[in-house]
């Protein structure tokens, strides 16, 4: 990657829906309890659509920030890359919705799926892009609303999700900065363990499937533990090396906001100090692909990041998939 232009994040934006979900909301939906919440999961509350918002509603708001944060606008996009699980509809593309909305007509649009990993391989394609010279910017926004195909009357799956948007604008950065690896990968074999069965060409929606429930999240939560655990440390080690860096050099952590004690994990792998880690699992929960890019611009606007450090981001996710990648801010 580092013969070619260099290429790095050049703004940033956020968005989370104004309704706040506590865990004393859900003690009165499910047989839960907050204690049990926050020691399991490091959750307090989080952030839920109104009746009126898609999922583009809320990545609307996040480009908006980014483009303004990068001075500039719609017409100077070349690329929006909307990473998602839970677009406006199958088709169009919420990237093309969101292309619209921003008055961005000449650039090409398309949505990609890759669960919470999807922002890093977001960020890759983008990268990818600008690097060959095909594109000179991108947007790249991953945004969710899990709260649309979250069963609250499932107390193990119902306290862990919440919605949101990020997004940061992709191009090129002055020699030394920008992306320095990435790691992608897949497990193909372990779909079933993280899934929405009903909806596609498999199990198109019916009153069969929606009376079976087929159209929400079920996820086997100690098998895709045990895999976020190792995957969060292969990765992590993968494109430090990639990178030619060692886990020392890392400045800032930026890991995907599932759970408290998965993040806690790879700490304690790549040994770094609360201070080198962000960490908005308590006020966010798991927002899917928003989880990183809300994480990282949230960092970025309370100035944990100076010109120079190097990031480390990683996330896993439905497919079961994983990303990770060094950035130098």
């Amino acid at each position: 990657m580092n013969n070619l232009r260099p290429v790095g994040v050049i703004g940033t934006g956020k968005y989370v829906p104004e309704k706040i979900l506590t865990n004393s909301d859900l003690e009165k939906m499910v047989d839960t309890n907050d204690e049990w919440i926050v020691s399991r999961t490091g959750i307090k509350e989080r952030h839920i659509a109104a009746p009126d918002q898609a999922t583009s509603d809320l990545a609307y708001e996040a480009a908006i920030k980014a483009l303004e944060s990068a001075g500039m606008t719609g017409s100077d996009l070349d690329l929006i890359i909307v990473a998602t699980i839970t677009p406006d509809s199958s088709f169009p593309s919420t990237a093309c919705i969101l292309q619209d909305k921003l008055g961005a007509k000449g650039a090409a649009a398309f949505d990609l799926s890759a669960a919470c990993s999807g922002f890093v391989y977001g960020l890759a394609t983008a990268t990818s892009f600008i690097k060959s010279g095909m594109y000179n910017n991108a947007l790249v926004i991953g945004a969710d609303c899990l709260s649309r195909i979250t069963d609250y009357t499932d107390r193990n799956t119902c306290v862990l999700f919440g919605d949101g948007a990020g997004a940061v604008i992709v191009g090129e950065v002055p020699e030394g900065r920008g992306f320095k690896s990435f790691d992608l990968g897949a497990e193909g074999a372990g779909g079933s363990l993280l899934q929405m069965e009903g909806g596609g060409s498999r199990l198109p929606a019916s009153v069969e499937t929606v009376e079976n429930k087929k159209h929400y999240i079920y996820m086997n939560g100690r098998e895709v533990f045990k895999f976020a655990v190792r995957v969060m440390g292969t990765a992590t080690v993968e494109v430090l090396r990639k990178a030619g860096l060692e886990r020392t050099d890392v400045d800032l952590f930026v890991p995907h906001q599932a759970n408290i004690r998965i993040i806690q994990s790879a700490m304690q792998r790549l040994e770094l100090p609360e201070e080198k880690v962000v960490v908005n699992v308590d006020k966010y929960a798991n927002t899917s692909a928003a989880s990183i890019p809300l994480a990282l611009v949230e960092a970025a606007e309370e100035g944990r990041m100076k010109a120079g450090d190097t990031v480390l981001m990683v996330g896993f996710g439905g497919g079961l998939t994983w990303g990770a990648s060094v950035l130098v801010w």
